[in-house]
């Protein structure tokens, strides 16, 4: 037994040797892979030229699209050249690629070298001009416009003629110019690209934890609890509810049992057989049980791990997150009124509606079953006499605070539409 063991960390050791010696070339070789993204989206969009508002004709939503992967790889190339700046104090490096490699790296950071600033853990927003676009397209997607149609750009200014009437007129210049057809494509793959992501981060959120819990429950959580619970053989039920539900069926089956003694008097009907099928429905309903609560105890250590298992997503996709709602404002942007009432009358009754106690009544036992605590019926009505008021009052407040600001045609359609 110990020979496999000291093979094994012999095993691990090696390869975290052989780790540690690879990763001078390993972090070269990321950073280099991130540079040549950035050299190709300076190539293909902005003209061989930097990654900036004055290099390209994108407007704020789209620049900031394209800055989302210049923080990304310039994040990528500080910390891998970090590493590699690491490890080359303890490694002695020859290879005459990584010389070549560097040198791209450093001819494509040396645009950004000057105003690019580190990016922190806790904020992936600097100080350059690029980055300041970004933030205040975040801002502005966050509180949008009065009209909520369109954000207003950073360029703007009061003056004498109507902000719409210049902004029509350079749309009509824009249509005419010969890069119309080339930009309306780029924008097309823009939106595209935006779409996909979007998508593709919304079900990363919906399946990393269903397939986080699901493995944890049948490989790791389930096992053990099963094996602890198997120990203690005494103690089967979980709760009261459960054992009351157990004694319940199994008196409904023994009435059944005397029901039909008395209307058949027949060998399989006398008290010793009667009592043989009493013992081994009992048993039965014991393993029953038995089961439901391992299956419970592993539920709550499953989702555990499935909530740390989202919320690890959320805290390392917070670009993604950034491009989830602007695919989101501009899903909201492109409603009509009608739609946006429709939307909110439609959540409003579900979850505070009239109705709307059955359903959290429901929700709440079956969290209890799912967990395997007792559905106390004083709990579950103090829940639904607190929570959706304060859900309602939420709701109003943002109806009163931001929607009036965002959409007032909107808010009037919601009014006549409640009343």
């Amino acid at each position: 037994m110990k020979a496999p063991f000291f093979a094994k960390i012999t095993d691990y050791w090696h390869r975290f040797k052989q780790w540690c010696l690879d990763t001078p070339e390993r972090s070269v070789l990321e950073a280099y892979q991130a540079a040549q993204i950035i050299r190709t989206i300076e190539i293909e969009q902005f003209d061989s030229q930097k990654i900036s508002t004055e290099s390209g004709t994108f407007n704020e939503t789209e620049m900031s699209y394209w800055q989302v992967y210049l923080d990304k790889n310039l994040t990528i190339i500080k910390v891998r050249l970090g590493e590699f700046n690491l490890s080359r104090t303890f490694i002695n490096i020859s290879n005459p690629l990584l010389l070549k490699n560097l040198k791209f790296i450093d001819e494509v950071i040396s645009k950004y070298d000057q105003k690019y600033q580190p990016i922190s853990n806790s904020s992936l927003l600097s100080n350059t001009q690029p980055l300041q676009i970004n933030r205040q397209v975040v801002n502005e997607q966050s509180n949008s416009s009065d009209n909520g149609t369109k954000m207003p750009s950073l360029s703007q200014k009061n003056s004498v003629l109507p902000r719409s009437i210049g902004t029509t007129i350079n749309k009509i210049k824009r249509d005419f110019s010969p890069q119309a057809e080339e930009r309306f494509v780029r924008n097309y793959r823009i939106s595209t690209n935006r779409t996909r992501s979007a998508i593709k981060f919304l079900l990363l959120l919906i399946i990393v934890p269903l397939l986080t819990q699901d493995f944890s429950k049948q490989l790791l959580v389930n096992p053990i609890v099963e094996r602890i619970r198997v120990e203690n053989t005494t103690r089967i039920f979980l709760n009261s509810e459960m054992e009351t539900e157990a004694l319940s069926e199994l008196k409904i089956f023994e009435n059944k049992l005397k029901f039909e003694n008395l209307l058949l008097q027949t060998p399989e009907n006398l008290p010793a057989a009667i009592e043989e099928k009493i013992k081994n429905k009992a048993i039965e309903i014991a393993g029953k049980f038995r089961n439901q609560s391992i299956e419970a105890v592993s539920n709550v250590f499953a989702d555990l791990i499935s909530l740390i298992a989202f919320g690890i997503v959320i805290a390392s996709s917070k670009k993604e997150i950034l491009i989830v709602k602007s695919f989101l404002d501009e899903i909201v942007y492109g409603l009509s009124d009608s739609a946006k009432a429709f939307i909110i009358i439609l959540f409003t009754d579900m979850f505070v509606g009239f109705h709307s106690p059955h359903g959290w009544e429901i929700i709440l036992e079956n969290l209890a079953t799912h967990l395997g605590i007792p559905a106390s019926r004083s709990a579950i009505f103090l829940f639904i006499a607190t929570f959706p008021v304060i859900l309602n009052t939420i709701f109003k407040y943002w109806i009163f605070r931001y929607l009036s600001r965002l959409s007032p045609s909107a808010l009037a359609t919601l009014k006549e539409m409640d009343e």
